[in-house]
């Protein structure tokens, strides 16, 4: 064993008897101080961000803290368990909306296949999964459940379902990117029965988007913002992009659409601070789609100031960059620590773009959002929750 390992087990066994009263069960402690200078002989190299990073080679799923203030977000009984599967299929993967009268989480899978311009044999599906039967299930057993998700029979209008928000004026708001010459869109969606939709936008003075992707309401208003790259094209799905990658505003009570920030390459998750004076956008320029994967692209997350009157998008600086995969889905819990979906898990750094913790899966978490029960992550092929003691902005008064 090199002497870098077993400092590694030392400062582990060390920070985690430091701070036993108050850690999560099986907890790993990574002191970055170890890493800094690794030599030629490490035998740890990452060479792709498709690695995630797992020094002390533990099993996941587990919470991984870099910093001991990650314990202030985990609390010290926080467990990751997995709530549902369906192994080879992707089923969770975008959009997740939590409606807390309901207790239940929508959320939407992948879609994809070859562009024809005469249809598209494979829409993406929303679902929902009742949190409620999620509790009880959990109550009985200290291990992982699957309890059944519900698919949602939505109209033909809304095609490749990738972000949603609210509830909005009680209804489900998400964003599709389009499908061949479908257009993309902005969809209000009953969360009951029979699930009625009402397109709400599907155009820049005339222009298709390119394929929107998330959205966020400003908080204290009915504005909308949401992001547009050309993922839709990357992926075969959409013709090819006739406008920028750019992050959009939408009023609906005037119905002016307006740009408030660009210079992207793919434009991906998005959100604010509670008090809506900072903006954060992730860019997953990294994948590329049928352009492939560049990991000189960006796999970052860039802050800004939302100026008051105009509400555009100014002092565009570095928050975060993600060392695996690329930051997704974006969510802000009410202490202003950043939780953001990678290729390993959820990473969560805190308001300073400081990196402390993941809720390592050794698989892409692609959105995550709070609920009452905790933490609840996307993970394709499966979904968790973690019952941290963080709480979403929404829940903060619930």
């Amino acid at each position: 064993m090199t002497k870098l390992a077993v400092g590694a087990i030392l400062a582990v066994a060390l920070v985690t008897a430091s701070h036993t009263a108050a850690s999560p069960p099986g907890a790993i402690y990574i002191d970055p101080l170890l890493y800094n200078v690794v030599g030629a002989n490490y035998t740890e190299w990452r060479n792709s961000s498709a690695i995630g990073f797992n020094p002390t080679n533990s099993t996941p799923p587990f919470i991984q803290v870099f910093d001991p203030s990650f314990l202030d977000v985990t609390g010290p009984s926080a467990t990751i368990r997995e709530i549902a599967s369906n192994p080879g299929f992707d089923f969770a993967h975008e959009a997740p909306i939590y409606v807390p009268d309901l207790n239940l989480v929508f959320f939407s899978n992948t879609g994809g296949g070859t562009l024809t311009y005469s249809g598209w044999y494979n829409n993406s599906v929303v679902s929902m999964i009742n949190m409620t039967l999620v509790d009880e299930a959990l109550a009985r057993t200290t291990g992982n459940v699957n309890i059944q998700v519900q698919t949602l029979n939505l109209s033909d209008n809304v095609q490749m379902v990738n972000g949603g928000t609210g509830p909005y004026r009680g209804d489900l708001l998400f964003v599709t990117a389009g499908r061949a010459l479908l257009p993309p869109s902005i969809v209000r969606v009953n969360p009951s029965p029979p699930y009625n939709t009402t397109v709400i936008l599907d155009n820049f003075l005339g222009r298709q988007f390119n394929s929107l992707n998330d959205i966020k309401i400003l908080p204290g208003t009915d504005i909308m913002f949401f992001t547009d790259p050309p993922y839709g094209w990357l992926n075969g799905y959409r013709p090819e992009p006739m406008l920028p990658s750019q992050v959009y505003r939408f009023d609906p009570s005037t119905g002016q659409v307006r740009v408030v920030a660009d210079q992207f390459v793919n434009p991906n998750g998005i959100a604010f601070t509670p008090d809506g004076k900072t903006a954060f956008v992730t860019d997953t320029g990294v994948f590329g789609g049928f352009l492939e994967t560049n990991q000189t692209f960006p796999a970052t997350i860039y802050q800004f100031d939302v100026e008051p009157t105009t509400q555009s998008f100014m002092n565009r600086r570095v928050f975060a960059y993600s060392d695996s995969g690329a930051p997704d889905g974006i969510q802000l819990d009410t202490k202003g620590n950043v939780h953001a979906g990678c290729g390993d898990g959820i990473h969560v750094w805190n308001d300073e773009g400081t990196l402390i913790g993941k809720f390592y899966l050794n698989s892409t978490a692609s959105q995550l959002i709070f609920t009452k029960s905790g933490l609840v992550i996307l993970a394709e092929t499966a979904m968790y929750v973690v019952n941290i003691q963080a709480r979403g902005m929404t829940l903060a008064t619930l």
